[in-house]
């Protein structure tokens, strides 16, 4: 009998070898490298599993120039949830693969659920579920109270199996919940292995980019928060969707991690209620949800979420530090940056921190990735350390240099007129994005100094 054959695969980048090492070549990372077995194809295994040409589509063997390719417009068809197809780029693409991934409790198969049962309605929508019996998901879709007519359902881990049904049955819309339980009879590794993941995954996109189906995908998260699996995982797919909230948070919000048919970074809002989980039109509005006392080190500020901006309110607590190393704690913002921040401020705005400890919140739980936050935090750190309460009505947006300086961030305008709408009469803003005519009711006062915003205080 002839000795089955292994390779050893990198979980991070994907990177294969032929024997075991401690560190990966490819990406630097140490004990990430895994053993997958590798096994001949079954005689008489579907083509649609073995077969690797035509894993983009329709094979094409002939050169074609590029200017001859049809610009079309891709089709989309809306998921029912508007938030959704916001993050999606305005809605799902026949022949995609999307993946959502997400903490345990988040909420990935509830959504998944609403959307199924809403496409199924005017859609050919086959959800096969690995981690839930039929009669569990029967019970959810019941409390949920969703119309459950003409959504066809199926109990499968069976990567052939799944293959065959949706051969038979042409479904529009092929849902898969979860990856990490899908497996391969040809693949002597066990479901959620690094082999079966990528192998399983490969083989279901590619047919659904042959079939033009909609592929979407459940995958699982590691305690870091990224997705489980090989990485080469990510590479495969269109789309990569993250749900993040908290078991205790009432709000759900979908990012966008990579998107080949919209724009990456994009974020959609959901609450999770009684009858599942509601699209929140307006974000802003339960992110200003504010006491109507001021208190000190709270701010307003606008940030720029993928296609729209969000009025997000930032809080800062500056107290006298009992230990030798002052705290640095920063939720929803990168701790790094803080610690920069402050020392800007002690270098240009003549402020010392050094004795104290630094906590800062963004409410809502949103996570804050772009550097228009910077003037906020420390005006609300300075708010804090000054126990000065700013007023209500202000907005603030910028970015912070290193030598002080004021710098413009994108898209001004419409965080400006965003914040008018809300109801907001004062804005601090870099010079840069000043606005040649402001907003009716709108006091905007462009700054280029660290010193020269503090002094608009």
């Amino acid at each position: 009998m002839a000795k089955a054959k292994s390779a050893f695969v990198c979980t991070e980048c994907g990177a294969e070898y032929s024997k075991w090492q401690g560190q990966c070549s490819s990406c630097r990372e140490w004990n990430t490298l895994s053993e997958v077995r590798l096994s001949p194809p079954r005689p008489g295994a579907s083509p649609a599993v073995t077969g690797r040409s035509g894993y983009a589509g329709v094979v094409s063997r002939e050169v074609v120039d590029l200017a001859a390719v049809d610009l079309s417009e891709v089709p989309r068809f809306s998921s029912t949830f508007g938030e959704f197809d916001r993050v999606l780029g305005g809605g799902l693409v026949p022949g995609s693969a999307v993946l959502l991934g997400g903490h345990p409790g988040a909420g990935k198969s509830t959504l998944l659920l609403q959307t199924a049962c809403k496409l199924a309605q005017q859609k050919r929508v086959l959800y096969v579920t690995g981690e839930e019996s039929l009669s569990q998901v029967a019970m959810r879709a019941h409390r949920l109270q969703l119309p459950v007519q003409g959504l066809k359902m199926l109990a499968e881990t069976s990567v052939e199996t799944v293959l065959g049904v949706a051969e038979r049955e042409r479904p529009e819309v092929l849902i898969i919940d979860s990856i990490q339980t899908m497996h391969l009879e040809d693949i002597g590794s066990a479901p959620g292995g690094v082999a079966q993941v990528r192998e399983s995954a490969a083989a279901l996109t590619r047919f659904a980019k042959q079939s033009d189906t909609v592929l979407l995908l459940v995958g699982h998260v590691t305690k870091d928060g990224s997705l489980a699996g090989p990485k080469v995982l990510e590479h495969m797919i269109d789309a990569s969707l993250l749900l993040e909230g908290g078991a205790d948070s009432r709000f759900r919000t979908l990012r966008g991690q990579k998107n080949r048919f919209g724009a990456v970074n994009e974020l959609g809002v959901f609450a999770m209620l009684e009858h599942g989980l509601k699209e929140v039109k307006n974000p802003s509005a339960i992110f200003l949800s504010r006491n109507e006392e001021q208190s000190a080190g709270s701010l307003v500020m606008v940030v720029w979420e993928g296609t729209r901006p969000i009025l997000v309110e930032v809080q800062a607590l500056v107290d006298e530090s009992a230990l030798g190393n002052p705290r640095r704690v920063a939720v929803g913002l990168d701790p790094n940056r803080l610690a920069m921040l402050l020392a800007v401020l002690h270098r240009h705005g003549g402020l010392f921190t050094g004795d104290q400890d630094v906590f800062l919140n963004v409410v809502g739980g949103v996570k804050v990735l772009e550097t228009s936050a910077d003037l906020a935090v420390l005006l609300a750190v300075v708010s804090s350390l000054q126990n000065r309460p700013l007023p209500r009505e202000l907005v603030v947006f910028g970015e912070v240099g290193l030598s002080g300086e004021i710098r413009p961030v994108p898209s001004g305008q419409e965080r400006i007129v965003e914040a008018a709408k809300h109801g907001f009469t004062r804005a601090i803003v870099p010079r840069g994005n000043a606005p040649k005519s402001a907003p009716e009711g709108m006091e905007v006062i462009a700054v280029e100094k660290l010193a020269e915003a503090l002094e608009a205080l």
